[in-house]
């Protein structure tokens, strides 16, 4: 397996649209207080610099959800760390990397619900429609992509190439 040559998303293409991501969710949580989940290890990129592009008051969570061993998915989802502060009320905003098959999505939803938040929304990098077995819709979607698998900006094929600045295929 090799990467693209050139990226799919280029680091400037990112950053540009994490920039207007932010100002969408701040108009849309003015005057509110924002509880934000990380989905560990894939979203952290992403979130480090959406946190700082959203201006509203904010607290940050994380969740570590693995369904992934390799390029293939394990058929069931992961949670090892979960939010220690309390989601009751609070209107809550889940970054995650890729909203592929959506079972991971769907477990961390779900952790926010049941934990009685105000108001769950969803933010994502990527979204790869195609390759959806679950039906879910992210709230605020950086770039849509073909059935591809991608490294870089925090996605990782097998723990590597996360910190690449870019989106490349692995081909």
């Amino acid at each position: 397996m090799r990467l693209s040559n050139e990226p799919l998303i280029s680091a400037d293409a990112i950053q540009a649209r994490v920039r207007e991501l932010g100002n969408r969710i701040t108009a849309d949580y003015a005057g509110k207080e924002l509880m934000v989940i990380v989905v560990l290890k894939g979203g952290l990129l992403f979130a480090a610099d959406l946190l700082r592009a959203i201006h509203v008051p904010l607290s940050l969570e994380y969740i570590r959800a693995k369904s992934y061993n390799g390029d293939h998915s394990t058929g069931y989802v992961e949670l090892k760390v979960l939010p220690e502060q309390p989601l009751d009320g609070k209107h809550v905003l889940v970054v995650e990397d890729i909203l592929d098959t959506g079972r991971t999505t769907a477990a961390v939803l779900d952790v926010a619900r049941r934990g009685g938040a105000a108001s769950v929304a969803l933010c994502v990098l990527l979204d790869k429609p195609s390759h959806r077995t679950t039906p879910i819709q992210a709230d605020y979607v950086g770039f849509a992509i073909d059935d591809h698998f991608v490294v870089g900006y925090g996605l990782d094929h097998d723990e590597r190439h996360r910190e690449l600045p870019a989106i490349h295929v692995i081909e």
